[in-house]
């Protein structure tokens, strides 16, 4: 299956999507299965297309939770901050590493 065929079948799945739509989700889609051929079948892309929209909207809600605390964050001065707003910016470089992994086709980083 080529990206030409896979855009096809997601505007067939999603008909309302735009083209910068069907090219983000040929993109998460093609990063989401190790081999391209099975999501010919349609039980396979069914499959993938559940899995990828689970993983895509988890990455969604952490970024909003993220950005909310790092909203907070930005209002408070940072020659005082407390150890736990220091872990609120790690926590959000890893959201942010996630949402990038997703689309660079790299495992996500579990801990």
């Amino acid at each position: 299956m080529n990206c030409q065929e896979l855009a096809a079948r997601i505007e067939t799945i999603q008909p309302d999507a735009n083209l910068t739509e069907v090219a983000r989700l040929c993109l998460l889609l093609s990063n989401s299965v190790p081999d391209h051929t099975t999501l010919v079948d349609e039980r396979n892309l069914a499959e993938a297309w559940n899995g990828m929209g689970l993983k895509l909207q988890a990455a969604t809600d952490q970024h909003a939770a993220m950005t909310s605390e790092l909203e907070s964050l930005a209002a408070s001065d940072p020659q005082h901050f407390q150890p736990e707003q220091i872990w609120i910016l790690i926590r959000a470089i890893r959201v942010q590493s996630q949402i990038l992994q997703l689309y660079v086709g790299q495992p996500v980083l579990n801990s």
